[in-house]
Order: C-alpha cells, then structure tokens, then sequence
C-alpha cells in the first residue's frame, strides 16, 4: 500500500522516538530520515555533549540554519518518509505530525541505559532527568526565539502517544491506524495515553468519550471518568483520548 504522507515524530527526550522511527519506517516502506543524528554528529565535531551544544546552539544560530535548510529541502522533495526530528512537524505541513511523551523519570532511566559517549553521558538518574529537562527546556526557548512556535504546545500534532508503559511495536500500530484514516479539514488532536497517568477530578464528566487538558505538564480528564476509571483497572497501557478545545 502507498501510504499518502509523510509521518514526521518528535517528543520528549527519552521517549523512544530512534525505535519507534526506525520500526515505523520498516512497516511502511519508505526510508527514515534522522535529523537528530546530525545534531549529534555536529555536537561531536564541536567537542561538546548535547547539553553543551544546545546552549552553544541559542548563541549560533548557523546551526539552527544549516539544519533547517536541510529540513526545508527534503519536505520540498515531496518523497513519502518517516522523518525523527523534533522541528520537523514545523517543516513538513502536510505530514502527519506524532508526538510521544514519556514520565521525566522513565526517560532518565532509558537514557542512563544507552551506552555512553562524549555527546551524551550520566552518572545518575537524577542527573539524567535534569539535564534532559534541561536541555527540552533550551529547546523550546530557542524555538519560540526563533520560530515563534512552541513545540509543547500538543495542538500543533495530530497524534500524541505516550511511551511511559507502552511498547514500540503499540505505539507504531497507532501511528500506522492513525495514517490510514483520511485527513479533516478541522482535526483534534488525538490522544493515546497512559490512564494511570491521566488525573481526574471532581469536576469530571463520568459519561463520554475520555477528554484530557494539558496543563503544568500533566493530562487531566475534563470528561469521560467512568471510561478512565475502567481503563486503569483493565491495566491499559494506551487508551484513545482527546484533547479538549484550547487544551
């Protein structure tokens, strides 16, 4: 089948976005583009870890242009590819834009188990986690800087997928479903999140479709309890969930 447009994925650091890319690109076919491995190869030849060149990266804004200019040219190209970058849903209107999340925790760990090197190396947990919300943080200052776009603003994706306790092969199946479906005119981000990570409230609707807000980097439920409730029970690792208007 000839999948009509390119997925882009871009996330939290940790999130597993290299797996999830790499298997997404098999499934369908096309071949996978990795923006991110050029930063790391440019960190490299900098000397500098990825922290380090994040920083380094607010005060040269050559970098941020050679990338983007390379961005630019492929979603020019008009090829059908599984592009890993945390701009690319910037670049590529017409694609389908992913985004995963993943607990700041969780995300330290993963990346504490990666074998280390000059770019990316920790010595603890703790460490991982602050320097990873460290350097999503200069992320985001650099892009709203520079771009005015906010990449944890989750309205500006299609699909947002939690990795927390799901496996890669879940969250490309999503993706994959969520491709097949035909693009509208008006979309609502669709949420596939982990329920034990989504609070309600008192004020939650008990009837409906499970519909969350995103706020102070939590997911509350504003409707859809009783669904909530039964899927924490089920021990779901991903339950399909909305993101309200204005979340």
């Amino acid at each position: 089948m000839a999948w009509p447009r390119t997925v882009v994925l871009n996330g939290d650091l940790g999130s597993g976005k290299t797996t999830a890319s790499v298997l997404l690109a098999e499934r369908l076919g096309v071949r996978r583009v990795s923006v991110g491995d050029l930063y790391r190869r440019m960190a490299a030849e900098h000397g500098m870890t990825a922290l380090q060149f994040n920083l380094h990266s607010e005060l040269d804004d050559k970098i941020d242009h050679q990338i983007d200019q390379l961005q630019h040219d492929i979603a020019a190209s008009g090829q059908r590819l599984v592009v890993d970058n945390r701009l690319a849903w910037y670049y590529f209107t017409d694609a389908l834009k992913v985004h995963l999340i993943t607990d700041p925790v969780v995300a330290a760990r993963r990346v504490l188990a990666r074998p280390g090197d000059a770019v990316e190396r920790y010595d603890s947990v703790e460490e991982a986690r602050r320097q990873l919300a460290e350097r999503s943080d200069s992320e985001r200052q650099r892009f709203l800087a520079r771009y005015g776009v906010d990449k944890s603003d989750l309205r500006n994706y299609d699909l947002v997928c939690d990795t927390t306790r799901a496996t890669t092969e879940q969250v490309v199946t999503r993706i994959v479903e969520m491709l097949g479906r035909p693009a509208t005119a008006s979309p609502v981000t669709a949420c596939h999140l982990d329920p034990r990570r989504v609070r309600p409230t008192a004020d939650t609707d008990e009837d409906g479709e499970i519909t969350v807000r995103h706020q102070a980097s939590e997911f509350v439920a504003v409707r859809g309890h009783r669904r909530l409730t039964a899927a924490v029970h089920a021990g779901e690792t991903l339950t399909p969930m909305l993101l309200a208007d204005g979340a």
